[in-house]
């Protein structure tokens, strides 16, 4: 199990429950000095290395289908968040059409955003 320990999780008691089962538990954002040396680091290293990679590749994805390399189109924090929020509700909702129309998910995404 992958948990931050820097959340507020009584992380002691999770860590003595997987103990008891046998399991490993990794624990990202470990205080103290490094390197961690402790039994997972090399796990929880490469886990945090492919949740890097797929969210920069989901933000460039998303800044490339509605042209936000720059400034949004929007001021203020509210109407930036709704912009925001309204970009990955589109984006699901198109996503979801085209799953039901049996088309290739990312193939003419961009075209197809800009005809709704």
């Amino acid at each position: 199990m992958l948990i931050d320990a820097s959340a507020s999780v009584p992380c002691c008691n999770v860590r003595q429950a997987y103990l008891a089962r046998e399991m490993f538990l990794v624990a990202s954002g470990r205080r103290g000095s490094y390197p961690h040396t402790d039994a997972g680091v090399e796990v929880g290293r490469i886990l945090h290395r492919l949740r890097h990679v797929s969210i920069e590749n989901l933000n460039e994805h998303f800044k490339t289908l509605f042209e936000a390399h720059w400034s949004v189109p929007t001021t203020g924090r509210r109407d930036t968040a709704r912009f925001a929020l309204g970009a990955v509700f589109v984006y699901q909702l198109a996503l979801l059409h085209r799953h039901e129309q049996d088309s290739v998910t990312n193939r003419g995404l961009k075209t197809f955003l800009r005809a709704t």
